[in-house]
């Protein structure tokens, strides 16, 4: 749960010395519609989010998210270690454990070959490869599956790309361009597919009202809340795989 509060904290230390005795990077958003102060840890940025009432002062921020030490001690502790690409690695692609293997000698462009995902080329530069395959054939799949559900949905996407944001698997914008995370690719079809039909419905929706629930729904088919279920409990996997240790 993030650690939040309505009382104000000050402090006579610089907000530099604050800031450095945390133990971990803050961000902070001074919010107009903000009440209180409240603090969640990104486990995929490793940084800590405060959002504050808008007259705030930094220092204060930081002297109040300073307080909340043991609460983010506790985040820290609980982080699992990423699953970086490195040869022998096991890591998930549409669902399926493959094993990363590396040799030198073969080429360098990556080849899925069964449960092996084999690479070549020079070892510093294999973590770069496997991502990049991952992203290109996230792509390759996802917009045949944004052109079906599209098509299903009398609409048309004005553009489909991949990208890496660190709290959302996808979007929608008002111009009919989709985003999504190239991370999907890792997890199974059913997981992918229900994010891709949500951000589909996004091209005649944009909101969740009842309407945009009904086209989710008719372009995924049965399964929906499985499918989301799915993805609240792999997410966080999914996340770490590629991330350094």
């Amino acid at each position: 749960m993030p650690a939040n509060s309505k009382i104000m904290w000050s402090s006579g230390r610089s907000e530099a010395a604050l800031e450095t005795a945390l133990p971990a990077p803050i961000e902070i958003r001074p919010l107009r519609s903000a009440r209180r102060l409240r603090l969640r840890f990104d486990e995929t940025s490793g940084t800590l989010k405060l959002t504050c009432p808008w007259r705030t002062s930094r220092r204060a921020a930081l002297a109040w998210a300073l307080d909340q030490r043991d609460w983010i001690e506790t985040q820290l502790a609980r982080v699992e270690p990423g699953e970086p690409f490195e040869p022998g690695a096991l890591i998930p692609l549409e669902g399926e454990e493959v094993r990363i293997v590396w040799d030198p000698v073969a080429p360098r462009a990556p080849v899925l070959n069964g449960s092996e995902l084999r690479c070549g080329g020079p070892e510093s530069g294999l973590a770069r490869r496997i991502e990049l395959f991952l992203r290109r054939r996230a792509l390759e799949i996802m917009s045949v599956e944004v052109a079906q559900y599209a098509a299903a949905a009398d609409v048309t996407a004005a553009s489909v790309s991949v990208g890496d944001a660190g709290s959302r698997w996808g979007s929608c914008s008002s111009k009919g361009r989709i985003r999504l995370s190239w991370r999907l690719i890792l997890a199974s079809p059913d997981v992918r597919r229900f994010v891709v039909a949500h951000e589909v419905a996004h091209l005649k929706h944009l909101d969740h009202s009842a309407a945009f629930k009904t086209l989710e729904a008719r372009l995924f088919g049965p399964g929906l809340s499985e499918a989301k279920a799915g993805l609240r409990r792999l997410g966080p996997r999914l996340r770490r795989v590629g991330r350094r240790r």
